[in-house]
């Protein structure tokens, strides 16, 4: 593997930083590139991680590191997707094969890991916003940085980058945007600008006529460099019908492109000169995703993100042939129930923000292609699409990560809970996701969404109650928003059965105990009943319920609990502050007389860093043995122990 330092390259073993790459000749950059492509290829087909971005990038990313003096200029590299081979570059190549594992690298920037990282990404879109603050920044304190900002790989589907490059406009401050085209995101584009773009950079007759003439020229020395230069001029008369320059400089932008994202001697010249222009310029390069790497380029999608794959083939290595049957993931589920679903209402359709693999709407999309609606890396746009939807009687249902979802909370206040809008949304990568780390981990949904006036949440045991709770989000519950969040990974391998409706607000016991109560929600459920059977065994007697709702709350229910125990414990995979648990606390702390002393377990108040679910959840205590340990702990101590989190 490349971590072994004796494998040497013959320039890039030499650079352990930037510096070390501006002290190379401009000549020898081409044969770098091709050495940070196989770095990347060696070490990520092996560990995993993502892939066809960084490989479309690595041009860009060399001469970016060649031109400016980073770190003293400014870098921000949108979502992270594409920063593999920054992380190569500065300093941190010896670290590659460690990326995504617990205590090993970010898979995203992340500013606590390297002075190079100016700005942490893990959701698209805000590269232009971040790297307009830092040239604010830098005016401000008198100081004469440069900012570049590298914007793709769909990251200009979303609102937030048109917001700040109008502000760029207005603001005037020299700054860089360089839009990295490769058509893609993680799913192919589905941003109409981006069309236009591919229109013209394969319009034959303009781009033979450029090439010959750019060709031509070449050869004639100071006459050439004149002759292109009135081109130019006369090319530019023409820009806002034949380039997406007028959008751009309408903006207040100086545009130059589109120019050969992997030509790197091209890139280095044309950094090189509007890094001394002043105010906004927008450089347009047009790049392949998976570019150098065979089985990239022909599958963008599938190798958007890899596990362990054939280096070779680009394959995914055969897992172990497990025991038995492996029960299906929670999102193959949801995109199966949705196919049921639909079949039987043909008021339902589905939105995504340009995950449709990633949710499973791609596998409902092959069945209704005119149901399933992308809209792009744009999730405060898809719930008000929905919102819009609604109004005129289609029940939509968004398919949104739970993380990603955060981006639009304005929009499911304002614009659904508001004018209690049937508007149904499944909550995917709910609670802890692993390797993608704090970015992307889905801990403040039951929070951030049981606050809003009007809202249903639920969260089901397994994947036979997702079902039941998707058909009653859809088809029995109309009085307005309602959210269903479900766990990344593999369900627990109930039978399959006809969906049924669930009663709103109501909860279930599934254990029966003496000592304490426990009451989880979602994925915790079948874990709080491993930990009960192991309380059990040492003589504690456990009840476990299934809550199923964080809102409404089955206060028939709490009420019974209330009664006839001293001691409940709150389980959930979401923040404690503001959470499910918090939800159960407001409730018995409004009761008069008896009360029991509650504990509440989840997440603490921190973000919770990168490594596999079953590394977090027993670092958090919230596997079966953790809870068991928190229970007993909470059993057979004193309420004092406790007076933050107890009622008393």
């Amino acid at each position: 593997m490349n971590d072994d330092s004796s494998f040497e390259y013959k320039y890039l073993s030499r650079i352990d930083d930037p510096s070390d790459l501006r002290k190379l000749p401009q000549s020898a950059l081409g044969e770098v590139c091709a050495e940070v492509r196989e770095y990347l290829v060696d070490t990520i087909t092996k560990v995993g991680g993502h892939f066809g971005a960084g490989l479309g990038a690595v041009e860009l990313t060399v001469a970016l590191h060649y031109v400016f003096n980073t770190p003293k200029d400014k870098i921000v590299i949108d979502t992270g997707h594409q920063g593999y081979p920054h992380k190569i570059l500065t300093g941190r190549k010896h670290l590659l094969h460690t990326i995504k594992k617990k205590g090993g690298l970010s898979g995203f920037l992340k500013r606590a890991e390297s002075e190079y990282d100016v700005f942490g990404a893990g959701h698209a879109s805000t590269s232009i916003s971040a790297a307009l603050g830092l040239a604010t920044a830098r005016d401000l304190k008198g100081e004469d940085n440069n900012v570049v900002a590298v914007i793709g790989d769909g990251a200009m589907t979303g609102g937030l980058a048109y917001e700040a490059m109008n502000n760029c406009g207005v603001q005037k401050r020299k700054m860089i945007v360089v839009l990295n085209d490769n058509n893609m995101s993680i799913a192919p584009n589905v941003w109409a600008i981006s069309n236009y773009f591919t229109e013209i950079a394969t319009t034959s007759t303009v781009h033979k006529i450029r090439s010959n003439v750019w060709e031509l020229t070449g050869r004639m020395e100071e006459l050439g460099d004149r002759i292109r230069k009135l081109v130019s001029r006369v090319e530019g008369g023409v820009k806002a019908i034949l380039t997406p320059g007028m959008l751009f400089e309408a903006l207040g932008f100086k545009y130059y492109g589109p120019i050969n994202g992997h030509n790197v001697q091209q890139l280095v010249k044309t950094l090189q000169f509007i890094k001394s222009l002043d105010g906004p310029v927008l450089l347009h390069v047009t790049t392949q995703k998976g570019k150098g790497y065979k089985p990239a380029e022909k599958d963008k999608q599938f190798l958007h993100h890899i596990g362990k794959i054939d280096k070779i083939t680009g394959k995914a290595v055969p897992a172990p042939v497990p025991a038995k049957p492996t029960p299906p993931v929670y999102q193959k589920v949801f995109g199966e129930a949705m196919i049921e679903i639909m079949q039987d209402n043909a008021r339902v359709a589905a939105i995504t923000a340009a995950m449709p693999d990633g949710t499973s709407l791609d596998m409902v999309q092959e069945v209704f292609p005119d149901r399933v609606i992308d809209v792009g890396i744009a999730e405060g746009h898809a719930v008000t699409c929905a919102a819009g939807m609604a109004a005129e009687g289609v029940i939509p249902v968004c398919a949104i990560y739970s993380s990603f979802l955060q981006r639009a909370f304005d929009h499911i206040a304002h614009d659904c809970a508001l004018q209690h809008l049937h508007v149904v949304f499944a909550l995917d990568r709910a609670g802890l996701v692993g390797a993608d780390g704090p970015t992307h981990h889905g801990v403040l949904d039951l929070a951030y969404l049981r606050i809003i006036q009007g809202m249903v949440v639920m969260a089901p045991k397994d994947e036979q109650e997702l079902r039941d709770m998707l058909y009653t989000a859809i088809n029995c519950y109309t009085g307005g928003p309602v959210a269903v969040r479900y766990p990344r990974g593999n369900a627990l391998g109930v039978p399959k059965e006809p969906m049924k409706e669930i009663a709103i607000g109501k909860g279930e016991t599934l254990r029966h105990g003496a000592d304490v109560a426990i009451v989880a929600i979602g994925k915790m459920v079948s874990i709080a009943v491993e930990s009960a059977e192991l309380l059990e065994q040492h003589g504690i007697s456990a009840e476990v319920v299934n809550a199923r709702f964080a809102k409404p709350l089955d206060t028939e229910l709490l009420n019974d609990l209330n009664e006839r125990f001293d001691k409940i414990v709150t389980v959930e995979d979401g923040q404690i502050e503001g959470g499910f648990g918090s939800a159960v606390l407001e409730y018995l702390g409004t009761k008069q007389g008896r009360r029991a002393e509650i504990l509440l377990h989840g997440i603490p108040d921190i973000f919770v860093d990168h490594g596999t679910q079953e590394e977090l959840f027993s670092d958090l205590e919230l596997d079966a043995e953790g809870i068991a340990n928190v229970v007993t702990r909470f059993v057979t101590s004193s309420q004092a122990e406790h007076s933050d989190v107890v009622v008393v």
